[in-house]
């Protein structure tokens, strides 16, 4: 079964929870790079490329009065504008956010209009930041640690039950981006515990392997996020869930061959485009959620009664 997840469910909740104690001062980027009005464009395309960043703002005495991005620049050098004063080509009527409001604000913000960033104010009306789906993101992987720090001090397991029909085995892993080397921790453990129960071996390997498809999967293509185990007498239910940068074709990333992996990545020996697809072929029950700039929720369910016919991870 390959049902679809509503775009409110545990993802989206997740999301909103790990970003309910944060505001957006808490996050965005204090160090930026404005101009006035009667700066010209080839000053702005100065700044932006000796500073790597694709946009900035158009200030008065601090306060916002328009944007230049890269795509103005652009535009500028085509028509020969470069001279020309910033005035003459920002973008006005720019929305800003207040340092003060919620980080679910920002969320809400980004979903709402095509901006790639938003300048940040104080109660004065004046620029105290930027803040981008970056910052956004790269918060919320901060915030998701500090809370499985808590997690992992307090204990991260659910010890089994003092009956053997109530087994219940549950973790949650960080995953970090490009660490391959710790791939395959939470698929060794799972297989492990599943060995201790006695389930059969055709099923373990199932398991363990697409476990291991979901870590990897973080791995190469996220800015990672984590991974949630939970077993007990009836299943192993796989949760995997990253911050980005999403899918934008979900029919397509499911696809075999199918793989946006870099040259690097593949060099690694990995990248060939099964992770999904072999993911969906070795389990019982499989649903896939994705937002561009939002992350992707994947989850997985494998059966531990022996007497169902499995898909076989060969077929």
């Amino acid at each position: 079964m390959s049902p679809a997840l509503q775009p409110t469910e545990e993802m989206s909740l997740r999301i909103q929870e790990l970003a309910g104690n944060l505001k957006i001062r808490d996050v965005m980027t204090r160090k930026v790079f404005a101009v006035t009005r009667h700066c010209t464009m080839r000053d702005v395309q100065t700044i932006m490329k000796n500073n790597a960043i694709s946009g900035v703002p158009v200030v008065d005495d601090r306060h916002v009065i328009g944007l230049i991005s890269v795509h103005d620049i652009m535009n500028a050098y085509e028509q020969e504008w470069m001279a020309d004063a910033v005035a003459d080509h920002m973008t006005t009527g720019v929305r800003t956010l207040a340092e003060e409001q919620p980080l679910s604000i920002a969320m809400s913000a980004f979903s709402k209009f095509p901006y790639r960033r938003f300048p940040v104010v104080n109660r004065n009306n004046e620029l105290t930041g930027m803040v981008t789906l970056r910052n956004i993101n790269m918060a919320l992987i901060q915030e998701l640690s500090r809370q499985l720090d808590a997690m992992e001090t307090e204990g991260g397991r659910i010890s089994p039950a003092t009956s053997s029909e109530t087994f219940i085995f549950y973790r949650v892993y960080r995953i970090a981006r490009y660490d391959f080397e710790a791939g395959g921790k939470a698929s060794a453990e799972l297989r492990e515990q599943l060995q201790a129960r006695g389930i059969s071996p055709k099923i373990i390997r199932r398991a363990a392997v697409a476990c291991y498809e979901l870590e990897i999967n973080i791995i190469a293509h996220s800015f990672g996020g984590t991974l949630t185990l939970y077993v007990d007498k009836d299943r192993v239910r796989i949760t995997a869930n990253d911050f980005g940068p999403g899918i934008p074709d979900i029919e397509e990333a499911m696809t075999e061959g199918f793989s946006t992996a870099t040259d690097w990545i593949r060099s690694q020996g990995f990248g060939a485009g099964m992770g999904l697809p072999n993911t969906k072929r070795l389990s019982d029950e499989f649903a896939i959620q994705s937002g561009i700039d939002m992350g992707t929720m994947v989850k997985a369910i494998i059966h531990l009664n022996p007497q169902e016919k499995q898909p076989d991870e060969n077929e």
